[in-house]
């Protein structure tokens, strides 16, 4: 399939209130969207390096839920929720998402996946309520554990 591109995600700041991030996958959109939406794919790669993925549950249908769940390495548990309100196969998933440490500051995620000679552009969208939901979110220290996230979710999907 190529050359993998690990820590290669691009984060910007495109409005006050948003997070784009951009990443190349040297697999198939088919696989990538794959490994994003079946539970026994997301417990192999969601945690990254930061921890281990306790429960995935995806009920993936227009108005389902979802709700990713790991242990992190420091010893405390990281948990997200949301709504799927958009899927598009292979394509497209537009989904709320709740970061259960902080469940006011609900973000809604658009992810789009373009697939090309057999590798895969994501681009994810996070749209936060205003700006300092956003800021707090970067200043998490998403950043990091998202590349270790992504690089993860590249080895599963061109392990599939």
């Amino acid at each position: 399939m190529g050359t993998t591109t690990r820590g290669s995600a691009v984060v910007t700041l495109p409005a006050d209130d948003q997070i784009l991030i951009v990443r190349e996958f040297a697999a198939p959109a088919a696989a990538v969207y794959r490994a994003w939406t079946e539970p026994e794919l997301v417990k192999r790669w969601w945690a990254g390096s930061m921890g281990t993925v306790t429960s995935a549950e995806i009920d993936l249908r227009v108005g389902g839920g979802w709700r990713w769940v790991m242990e992190a390495n420091g010893g405390f548990e990281v948990a997200f929720h949301g709504e799927y309100r958009e899927l598009v196969p292979g394509e497209r998933i537009v989904t709320t998402e709740v970061f259960e440490g902080m469940p006011d500051a609900y973000a809604v995620n658009t992810l789009d996946f373009a697939g090309s000679g057999g590798r895969t552009t994501l681009t994810m969208l996070v749209q936060h309520q205003n700006q300092e939901h956003r800021d707090a979110h970067i200043e998490s220290g998403m950043e990091s554990g998202m590349q270790t996230s992504l690089d993860a979710l590249e080895d599963v999907a061109v392990s599939l």
